[in-house]
C-alpha cells in the first residue's frame, strides 16, 4: 500500500468513526441520542488510535494537514510530499463522511435541526467570534503537534502504545478545549466532511456555513506549524 492510500485510508477511518460518533448523539431516534460531550470526544479519541494503529507503520498516520504542514516545517517531512498527502488527507475524509451519511441514512430526515445535521460533518463555534474562534483552534492545533512530537520521541521508548496515547491527546483536547469551537484541529477533518455535507442529499439540511469554514483551516495550520517550532525549540528535536 503506498502512503497516499494509506493517508486516505486512515482520514477515513478517523472521519467515519469520528464524525459517526457525533451523529450517534445527535441525530434524532439514534441509540446514542443526547449522550454527550464525553461520549463525542471519547469517539473521536479512539478514531485517532484506531486510525494511527491502521496505517502509522505505512505513512505515519498524519490523517491532518495540520500535522503534515507541522512536521515539514520542522524539517521531519520533505515538502514535496505535503501536497500528496494533503490531497489524500481530503479525499479520505470526503470518503467517510460519505459513508457517516450512508450509516445513519433514516434518522436525517427524523432531524429538524439544521445545525445538529451540519454538526454531525463539522465545527461550528458556541460563540461566534473570529478572533477569538481562531486563538482557540491555534491553541489546540499547537497542543496536538507538540503532543504527538513529545509521545513520539525516541527517548520515550513508547513503541506501539503511542498510537494509543495520541488518541487519548486527542480526547485530552477535547475535553479541555473543545468547548469554544468543537476543537476541529484539522483542516481534512473540518473541510472534506463539509464538502460532503455540501453535495450529498440531505433532507432538510440547510447551508454549510462557509462563512466560518476557512476558521478550522487557517487556524490549525498556523498551529500546527507552531506546536511543531515551540517543539524543535524547546527538546531540540
Amino acid at each position: 500500500m503506498s502512503p497516499f492510500v494509506a493517508e486516505i485510508i486512515g482520514t477515513g477511518i478517523l472521519v467515519l468513526l469520528g464524525d459517526g460518533v457525533v451523529a450517534n448523539v445527535l441525530l434524532k431516534k439514534s441509540k446514542g441520542e443526547n449522550a454527550g460531550w464525553i461520549v463525542i470526544t471519547t469517539g473521536w479519541g479512539l478514531a485517532v488510535a484506531l486510525a494511527v494503529y491502521a496505517v502509522g507503520w505505512i505513512s505515519g498516520a498524519h490523517i491532518n494537514p495540520a500535522v503534515t504542514v507541522g512536521l515539514a516545517a520542522i524539517g521531519k517531512f520533505p515538502w514535496a510530499d505535503v501536497p500528496g498527502y494533503i490531497a489524500a488527507q481530503m479525499i479520505g475524509a470526503f470518503l467517510g463522511a460519505v459513508l457517516v451519511f450512508l450509516a445513519y441514512l433514516p434518522h436525517w430526515r427524523e432531524t429538524e435541526d439544521q445545525g445538529a445535521k451540519l454538526g454531525v460533518f463539522c465545527t461550528a463555534p458556541a460563540i461566534r467570534n473570529v478572533t477569538s474562534n481562531l486563538i482557540t483552534e491555534i491553541i489546540g492545533t499547537a497542543m496536538l503537534v507538540l503532543g504527538v512530537l513529545a509521545i513520539g520521541h525516541p527517548n520515550n521508548e513508547l513503541g506501539a502504545l503511542g498510537a494509543l496515547l495520541v488518541g487519548f491527546l486527542v480526547w485530552g483536547i477535547g475535553l479541555s478545549l473543545g468547548g469554544p469551537t468543537g476543537y476541529a484541529i484539522n483542516p481534512a477533518r473540518d473541510l472534506g466532511p463539509r464538502i460532503a455535507h455540501a453535495l450529498l442529499p440531505i433532507p432538510g439540511k440547510g447551508g454549510s456555513d462557509w462563512g466560518y469554514s476557512w476558521i478550522p483551516v487557517v487556524g490549525p495550520i498556523i498551529g500546527g506549524v507552531l506546536g511543531a517550532l515551540l517543539f524543535a525549540g524547546l527538546w531540540g528535536a
